[in-house]
């Protein structure tokens, strides 16, 4: 079944639900942005600890719960769509 898909004001189609199906690229790209969301969480926590300036770790506490938080959303997201069949 397709779906129909509306326009936004840049001319990219917008999907209003995301597909039954997830295929073989989608998946791989939802495993990157999985661990590129974990390393860059993990990136931010440890030059925190590493950083005298407190203006500067603040910044890099923010930054890395900024990751986690997506990653978060992620993986809520991904639990909670159902079957997912490829």
């Amino acid at each position: 079944m397709q779906q129909e898909m509306q326009q936004n004001p840049g001319n990219q189609p917008v999907m209003p639900e995301p597909p039954q199906q997830v295929t073989v690229k989608d998946s791989l790209y939802l495993t990157d942005m999985l661990s590129w969301n974990l390393l860059a969480m993990k990136k931010a926590h440890f030059f925190a600890q590493q950083c005298q300036d407190q203006e500067i770790k603040q910044a890099l506490n923010k930054c890395g719960q900024m990751h986690q938080k997506h990653y978060q959303q992620l993986l809520r997201h991904l639990n909670t769509s159902g079957p997912v069949t490829m």
